[in-house]
């Protein structure tokens, strides 16, 4: 059965083992991935960092994806950015960055936050965290729904763009 018969993750039955809060974000992510895989597949270096209207490059939502995931588990973990990933963070809008090392990037952040978010305890999703700089309050549970949830706002935003590059190869 290849992927696109199968139903959308969280219909598949999987992940049980975790909470069901964690089951959605994974299950978000799973589904993220093999959007992106299958949006993307077939767009050359130059379309993904082609900006159609001037909007933001498909290159530019796959690196902030990877990034943004990053720094909201870091913030769930209980823990503020590193320079690192400020540095990372400013690097978002950067046109460098191939197909496979933008896509390898994306791999490697899904499957570190799949163990970062498996790490999490049902007793921790209610636990106060603080974002960035303001310390804006927020919960372990919060920051986990919103790596879902910001996740599949740009992976919206890269195929909506990945079409109209494709549309205007016509």
């Amino acid at each position: 059965m290849q992927k696109s018969d199968l139903p959308e993750p969280w219909l598949r039955g999987t992940m049980t083992e975790v909470s069901a809060v964690q089951r959605a974000v994974l299950h978000a992510l799973e589904l993220a991935r093999e959007d992106l895989e299958r949006w993307c597949d077939g767009l050359t270096d130059e379309e993904l960092h082609a900006r159609p209207g001037g909007i933001a490059p498909v290159a530019f939502h796959l690196r902030h994806i990877a990034r943004s995931i990053d720094r909201l588990l870091s913030y769930a973990e209980g823990r503020q950015l590193s320079p690192e990933q400020i540095s990372a963070m400013k690097a978002e809008m950067d046109s460098t960055g191939t197909r496979n090392e933008l896509m390898a990037e994306l791999v490697v952040a899904f499957a570190k936050s799949g163990k970062r978010i498996r790490a999490f305890s049902l007793e921790q999703l209610e636990e106060a965290r603080y974002v960035g700089k303001k310390q804006l309050p927020a919960s372990v549970g919060g920051l986990l729904v919103h790596v879902a949830d910001h996740t599949q706002r740009h992976v919206g935003q890269a195929i909506i763009t990945a079409k109209m590059v494709v549309a205007q190869r016509g």
